[in-house]
Order: structure tokens, then sequence, then C-alpha cells
């Protein structure tokens, strides 16, 4: 494979796993990277997304982004085909499906976990992040849908520095934009490309990157 994979997985629903995959994915199409963004969810978010996208376009995408809707037995062959033709891959886990996020997590080279800044979803996040090591993958978490409460945040990332892992510099905001973005089948980067969300979207995604090699 020639792409660098990544799994976006959390055992817990409702974390934003299908935002932040999309966000990314143009956040680093944008940098020239052709990306291609596989769904595993049987719900089809993305691939809906990617529908609404292709409407508001209306053919003026560049064709760097590709979308597909995939599961089961076949998420392996189609992560190692879309690697093949593309520089980046993304997958986007299902919660509460052990399985597909393992054989998702395995293909991986970088497995992103978001959390949010929750005592209850900071519990929530331990069955993924012992999916993971048992597949010796790295995990990189990712604080997602942070409130403007600074304290609350803080204290979130000492005690993730528990569960010996590492947590990513950047945090992603609440912020409506993100859901407006999306319900057109864009990004913050598109819609709101001077915003402090796209900006924490592109800090974000340059954050990741520097990760693979370290």
């Amino acid at each position: 494979m020639t792409a660098r994979v990544f799994a976006i997985a959390q055992q817990k629903g409702g974390v934003g796993k299908t935002t932040l995959a999309a966000q990314l994915a143009v956040a680093w199409t944008q940098t020239g990277r052709s990306v291609a963004l596989l769904d595993t969810d049987p719900q089809g978010s993305l691939a809906a997304w990617f529908a609404a996208r292709k409407q508001t376009l209306n053919g003026s995408d560049d064709g760097r982004l590709t979308v597909a809707s995939i599961g089961g037995w076949r998420t392996a062959a189609e992560v190692e085909r879309a690697a093949a033709a593309n520089d980046v891959v993304i997958i986007d886990c299902p919660p509460h499906a052990e399985t597909d996020a393992r054989v998702a997590m395995r293909a991986a080279d970088l497995v992103l976990v978001p959390v949010q800044p929750s005592p209850l979803d900071l519990w929530a996040t331990r069955p993924t992040l012992d999916l993971a090591s048992k597949e010796k993958r790295p995990v990189l978490l990712v604080l997602n849908r942070v409130p403007a409460r600074a304290l609350l945040t803080e204290t979130m990332i000492t005690r993730l520095g528990e569960y010996q892992v590492r947590v990513c510099d950047r945090t992603v905001g609440n912020r409506v934009a993100f859901a407006d973005s999306m319900a057109s089948g864009l990004t913050v980067l598109e819609t709101r490309p001077t915003s402090t969300a796209s900006d924490e979207i592109t800090a974000l995604a340059k954050d990741i990157w520097s990760r693979l090699d370290r």
C-alpha cells in the first residue's frame, strides 16, 4: 500500500467521528493529496454527505476526494485497493462494532480516537484503546466538540495522560459551523475559510500528519 491510512474509531457513538473524517479529508485534499473516505458505518452518513457534496458543487470538485461504503469481509481488500490509488485513506469505523473496527485498525498507520472532554466519554474510550492495543496499532486521541470551559478540558487532558497514549496538541471546538457545513456536503474550510473552526481543522490536519513519522 502506498497511502497513509487512518482509522477513526470510537466504540462510543455521538462523538463526531464522521464530521471529523469529512473535515480532515477535505483539509488533506487542499494540500494536494488525493483522499479516499471509506464509510464502514451501516448508517451511511459519509455517503449521504458526499451525495450532498456532489449536488452542491455540481461537478466543480477537483476529483481528489472519493467516498465508498464498505463493511464486513470486504474491508481489508477495499482499504488495500484505495491505498494503491490514493495518497490518504480515512476509514470511518462504526460504533458498537468490534469486528469491523478491528479490521480497520489492523490496516491503519494511525488510529484516531475522538473523545469529548467529559468523564463519561473518557471512561467509554477504554474499549477502543484496548482494541487498538490488541492490534498493536499506534493511537492518537483527539479532543473533539470541546466546550468553552478551559478548566474542564485541561482536567481531561491530564486524565487522558493516565491512559498512556498520545493526545493531540490541537483540539476541535463545539461549533455550529461544523454541522452547518456538513448539511450541504461541504466543510468549514469551504463555507467559512477564515473562521476559528477552519483554523482548528487546518491545525489538526497538520498535527496529525506530523505524527506519522514520530
